[in-house]
Parts: structure tokens; C-alpha cells; sequence
């Protein structure tokens, strides 16, 4: 039952990433924008999300054993919930100065781990909660909002 100011949930999917699968990485990412797009939400919400899709996706692929990118998809946001199973982030404020990477020589002679994942997500997100756990994993809680919507 919906109630009076409530919207009703569109869509909610689910997508699990394997780590060090650098054939898979963006899979994720282009799937979803092609929900948005089809859902019509606007090209520009679109890119935001899928940027930050990608990064998040990519996180995943570098650092951890697995993971799981979970999304809620509203007409007034959309939810972006990443969880890993990983190192985790020791200094997650480090984390977040772009550049800053703790990627392998062999993942970044790949083109991967610059160091502007977070960072990007930071940019393209409305709303970015970081919870990490060294020896556990991390968990990014991120929401974006078409113009003007915002809770």
C-alpha cells in the first residue's frame, strides 16, 4: 500500500560482480543505463548514474573477492547500493583525494585504478555514504535525484 506522499517503487535489480573479472567491467554499468533510458529518465540523470555505476562496478572488480551492486529505482530517485567483500578502506578521507590509489601495478598497466573512483561517484552522486570495515569490505550507499525532487 502506498501512502500519501509516497512514490511506488519501479524497479529494483540486483547484480552480482566477481573481483578481478576486468573482461565483466561496465557490464553492470551498461545494463542499467539502458533501464534508465527505457524507464525515460532524463540523459543527463542517466550519465550520473552510470558513471558512478561504473566506478562503483570497477571498485568492486579491483579490490575485492566479490560484490553485489543493488538498485532502487523511483520517479524521484534512484539508489545505488554497493557491497563488497574486500580489504576494505583503511582511510577512507585518503581514499577520496583523486589520485589516490591503492591499485597493483598490473590493474593500473591495464588502464584501471587512477584513483578517481570515489572521487567520480563524489561528483556524480546526490547523496555518497562510505562504511568500510578493514578485513570486510565496504559498502557505498549512493542516491541520485532527477531535477528537481530531493527528500
Amino acid at each position: 500500500m502506498v501512502k500519501l506522499g509516497e512514490a511506488p517503487l519501479l524497479l529494483e535489480l540486483v547484480y552480482p560482480v566477481q573481483g578481478r573479472n576486468f573482461k565483466a567491467a561496465g557490464e553492470v554499468a551498461g545494463k542499467l543505463k539502458r533501464v534508465l533510458q527505457q524507464v525515460g529518465f532524463s540523459p543527463e540523470l542517466v550519465r550520473r548514474v552510470a558513471v558512478a555505476t561504473f566506478e562503483a562496478e570497477t571498485n568492486v572488480i579491483i579490490h575485492a573477492y566479490r560484490g553485489e551492486l543493488r538498485v532502487k529505482i523511483e520517479p524521484q530517485k534512484i539508489v545505488l547500493v554497493a557491497e563488497d567483500e574486500g580489504p576494505g578502506i583503511p582511510d577512507i578521507e585518503l581514499a577520496m583525494q583523486e589520485g589516490y590509489s591503492t591499485a597493483p601495478p598490473e590493474v593500473r598497466e591495464m588502464g584501471f585504478g587512477a584513483g578517481m573512483g570515489l572521487p567520480n561517484i563524489k561528483a556524480c552522486a546526490d547523496v555518497l555514504e562510505i562504511k568500510s570495515e578493514v578485513g570486510r569490505g565496504t559498502s557505498l550507499h549512493i542516491e541520485f535525484y532527477p531535477t528537481g525532487f530531493r527528500d
